[in-house]
């Protein structure tokens, strides 16, 4: 049976499964075209990856059934241990590196088709059901959407090698993965606080406290309060530590406002290291608190 996390609110989850399909299939399909367009051999800026370890790690394999292991543990109400992501990695990586070009691709296939499968045949009760995911106890909707992030992150990757660009509505929905999870992320460490994570074209604003969180989409020039502003090709590789913050706002390709309150979120990285957004929470603490380091990863290399 469906467990009950005992928040109030659900962020994106609230607005409900077809609003989070119409994010994180078109993510899948973008990913997947570009996949087919990439040489699978080129070396990645991932240390250690190609792009073949990129799309083999997004798979559906024997190794790597994540779609259906964060059902069960919802039915469950969301028991069992946090997976050890990077040693799921390591397993899928080592065991298909030299799969075909076509058994890569059918693995990437086979996972969007789990992700639609439960967007349309599972029971709504799920939804806001806790699972265990790589970043701790979150509602399984919440989760599903922080494919988005990963997969836009992944598809800059892919960009980097040649593949055609990320489409700019995939960044945005990948914007809105982050914004979720950081928001689920502050509620259930008993935060209180939110920031405005926005670009020129708009973004998303989240606001926690210890009974929920809600995210609400901005258009541009709509920010307030704490702010971290880029175009979001630039937000989300600075989210996911692809590129260090501090020069980035230094050269102000980032701007940030009110960092104060991006500060009150800086304790989630203690909390959960290798959230999505730590190395922006990082810079946070560095610039007002005296911390130092980059942390930033999403499901081991996302």
């Amino acid at each position: 049976m469906a467990g009950d996390d005992g928040m109030r609110t659900h962020g994106m989850a609230d607005a409900g499964r077809k609003e989070i399909a119409g994010m994180v299939l078109p993510a899948w399909d973008a990913f997947l075209a570009q996949a087919e367009d990439v040489d699978l051999s080129r070396t990645s800026r991932l240390p250690g990856w190609r792009a073949q370890e990129i799309c083999v790690h997004l798979g559906l394999w024997p190794e790597n059934t994540a779609m259906a292991d964060l059902i069960a543990s919802a039915r469950a109400g969301g028991d069992g241990p946090q997976p050890d992501v990077d040693a799921v990695n390591a397993r899928v990586v080592a065991a298909h590196r030299d799969a075909s070009r076509a058994d890569v691709l059918a693995a990437l296939r086979a996972n969007r088709e789990a992700t639609e499968r439960y967007l349309t045949e599972e029971p709504e009760d799920l939804d806001t059901a806790p699972t265990v995911s790589v970043v701790g106890r979150l509602p399984l909707l919440t989760v599903v959407l922080g494919q988005a992030y990963e997969l836009a992150v992944h598809g800059l990757d892919l960009a980097d090698l040649g593949a055609p660009p990320v489409p700019d509505e995939v960044l945005l929905s990948g914007l809105a993965a982050l914004a979720d999870v950081t928001g689920a992320l502050a509620a259930a460490c008993g935060i209180t606080g939110g920031a405005t994570l926005t670009t020129p074209d708009g973004g998303w604003r989240f606001a926690a406290d210890p009974q929920g969180w809600t995210v609400t989409q901005v258009g541009p020039g709509e920010a307030s309060g704490a702010t971290v502003e880029a175009p979001a090709a630039v937000l989300l590789e600075a989210a996911s530590g692809r590129i260090n913050p501090v020069p980035a706002v230094a050269r102000r390709r980032l701007k940030v406002r009110e960092i104060g309150g991006l500060l009150k979120l800086a304790p989630i990285v203690q909390a959960v290291p290798g959230i999505p957004g730590g190395p922006i929470l990082q810079l946070a603490a560095k610039t007002v608190g005296g911390a130092s380091g980059v942390l930033g990863r999403l499901f081991g290399r996302g």
